[in-house]
């Protein structure tokens, strides 16, 4: 029976694709060849994003960045932060005319009955009150402060304004005490009086702490809770919530203008007038000032719609700025994947969305994913490339040499597996990128079966194939030299050819593991490098081209060495500098003829050593093409002149046609 399929539409709940270790290292891939820093690459990683080959997208810090900032925007377009006070106002005016309206009412009716006396009391009645509500005070505590103390004709105006009493003394408790706090819903002398004793307990339990003794965090958290929805672990935890709820308070004070943050100070005198509330609230403030700075303390928002908003909708804006303002400051101050766990996700989807969460979430364990596969290691506090990484490396650095060919050019065609050169080993080994594919087809198929078991009709995947091992009997020896001066960064050379340096030694230690490959870096002296520190070399920030030392170490590497020799160069400049007799480092710009001449030496002892020369040139200049002719006339190697773009199609491509040509020849080689 053939596989049947059941296809639906993507609803954001099914579990999708996720970023594998192998991407995360294609991607750092160029940056970690660059740079030669896991910790520089990482970050740029989290800057940037990436895609990964199935094209499902990473969001990068900087775009997260930027629609945090769209965020923040289209919450202060919201409205004006002075109808906090306009609310208020209205609905003052409103129970007033309501009040007004029901004295009137009580005067007309008064008038109506007859009653002499009944009407002369209920004029005078009027007069009385009309004239206390004209001179209600223009601010609102004082305005609150005389109503509380009129004698309202009306029992719905009287109603309505204990009703806003009650709201308001709700919205300023709620300023420091979360909204979904089942204690402050009804601020009522008794809730009063126990949001005053939770705020003495927490101040008592830091002034014991801070004593070195046992601040009693679980009686606490017995007795109050219900205050802290978030159910915080420990009083760190619960301390930081309570510094962050008033840090966003009195950045809402701070938006404020001076006038209406007077109003909100007497407004909370009169709302809120037991003095030792009061107290509680201004210890703990300053105390979780000094034991959280960061919180944005003196943070102010500038709020530029037109229309007025009211106390809850301004809270809830400065909550949700507040919380912005903190991711905000976790994003741009995280060095590593592994510090945007401290992200709050569930809120990050509330405020962003939830391709941000997700992404967020990733970008977290890039880390985690790229220890888990061996790739990369912590020493330290310092991320490290690990032997398995520096190889993945390495064929990434191949893979992308090897695939900017055509498959019809030389770097895409086999070796033959038997003749002259090669000997069959008779094992065999997985196939890797590049290998040749000589399929050992009793190894596959066993591969095939061990992975699915007895089921018919046998299916393959990359994962089965096994090739026959050839071993080379022609053996040669290269050193490799790379300019590592300043110039190459500074003309865009240095990543094309450190890739292809690598390149080189994932080629010859999968291909051709008998040969030997040495690494000189040069700039204005010239060093040994060993494989494994390939990834991390990085150029120097000196001037000079010291070409001369290069020579003498390459020669120094393969005298130790058998089998046809060879020098491969790649450099931008001709030589500028050179090790005088007396040991010292002689530079000059541009090149004088001693500088030459000591080049020149150790060209003719490598060329009567039988080490051939060829020379990769990255910069066509005349004082170049001139100081290799001469190379190339003494020595008989060749010179390419390159480009960055197809330096690797050229030194690969060359480098594999000379395998070939040795194994021709039977692994002898002539100089001539």
């Amino acid at each position: 029976m053939p596989s049947r399929f059941n296809y639906s539409r993507w609803d954001g709940t099914q579990q999708g694709f996720d970023f594998d270790a192998q991407s995360l290292i294609d991607e750092l891939a160029d940056d970690l060849v660059h740079h030669g820093d896991v910790n520089a690459a990482m970050r740029k990683l989290m800057q940037d994003g990436m895609r990964n080959e199935r094209g499902e997208k990473l969001m990068g810090l900087r775009e997260m960045m930027k629609k945090l900032r769209e965020k923040k925007n289209e919450i202060k377009d919201r409205g004006d932060l002075g109808g906090v006070y306009k609310e208020i106002a209205d609905e003052l005016d409103d129970l007033v005319d309501e009040e007004r309206h029901a004295i009137d009412q009580a005067l007309k009716d008064a008038l109506k009955s007859g009653d002499e006396r009944r009407s002369a009391l209920a004029k005078d009645s009027a007069e009385q009150r009309n004239f206390r509500l004209d001179m209600l005070p223009e601010d609102l505590a004082g305005k609150i402060n005389e109503l509380e103390h009129y004698d309202f004709q009306s029992q719905e105006a009287q109603q309505r304004f204990e009703a806003l009493l009650e709201k308001l003394r709700n919205q300023l408790m709620q300023q420091y005490l979360d909204q979904a706090s089942s204690a402050v819903n009804e601020m009522t002398p008794e809730s009063m009086k126990r949001t005053k004793d939770m705020m003495a307990a927490l101040n008592e339990m830091i002034n014991r702490r801070e004593q070195g003794q046992d601040p009693e965090f679980e009686k606490f958290m017995e007795n109050f809770g219900d205050f802290f929805p978030e159910n915080p672990k420990n009083l760190d935890e619960l301390l930081e919530i309570m510094a962050k709820r008033m840090a966003n308070a009195q950045a809402m004070l701070n938006s404020m203008t001076p006038e209406q943050r007077d109003q909100m100070r007497q407004l909370s005198e009169k709302l809120l007038e037991d003095m030792d509330l009061r107290w509680q609230m201004s210890e703990l403030a300053q105390k979780l000032q000094a034991m959280f700075p960061q919180q944005g303390w003196d943070s102010k928002q500038e709020f530029t719609g037109e229309d007025p908003m009211g106390f809850g909708e301004a809270m809830r804006s400065m909550q949700e700025l507040g919380d912005l303002d903190q991711l905000d400051n976790l994003l741009r101050n995280a060095s590593s994947p592994s510090a945007l766990a401290e992200a709050d996700l569930d809120r990050v989807s509330e405020l962003l969305g939830e391709d941000v969460a997700k992404s967020l979430q990733r970008m977290s364990e890039l880390t985690k994913k790229l220890k888990e596969a061996g790739l990369i290691d912590q020493t330290e506090g310092k991320l490290e490339m690990t032997p398995r990484g520096l190889r993945k490396i390495g064929e990434k650095a191949l893979r992308d040499v090897f695939g900017a060919l055509d498959k019809d050019r030389l770097g895409q065609h086999q070796v033959e597996r038997i003749g002259v050169g090669h000997e069959r080993t008779y094992d065999t080994k997985p196939y890797e990128y590049g290998d040749p594919f000589q399929l050992d087809l009793q190894q596959t198929l066993r591969n095939a079966l061990k992975r699915q078991g007895s089921v018919v009709p046998v299916k393959l995947i990359a994962e089965d194939f096994e090739i026959e091992q050839t071993e080379h009997l022609t053996r040669s020896s290269t050193v490799l030299m790379l300019d590592l001066s300043l110039s190459m960064p500074m003309r865009d050379y240095f990543l094309p050819a450190k890739k292809v340096a690598m390149a080189l030694h994932s080629l010859m230690s999968s291909q051709f593991p008998r040969d030997y490959l040495g690494i000189v870096g040069f700039s204005e002296t010239a060093r040994v490098l060993k494989p494994h520190q390939l990834p991390e070399v990085s150029w120097d920030f000196v001037y000079g081209t010291n070409m001369q030392h290069g020579f003498m170490l390459a020669r120094e590497m393969l005298s130790r060495q058998s089998g046809t020799k060879q020098i491969i160069m790649i450099t931008d400049g001709e030589p500028t500098a050179h090790i005088s007799q007396s040991g010292d480092v002689f530079f000059n710009y541009p090149p004088v003829r001693e500088t030459i001449e000591a080049t020149l030496r150790e060209v003719m002892r490598a060329t009567r050593e039988g080490i051939r020369i060829n020379t990769f040139m990255l910069d066509a200049s005349h004082a170049l093409q001139s100081f290799i002719e001469q190379l190339t006339a003494i020595n008989k190697g060749r010179a390419f002149f390159t480009g960055p773009e197809n330096l690797g199609e050229y030194l690969l491509v060359d480098f594999i046609e000379h395998k070939r040509q040795l194994s021709r020849l039977g692994g002898v080689r002539r100089a001539s």
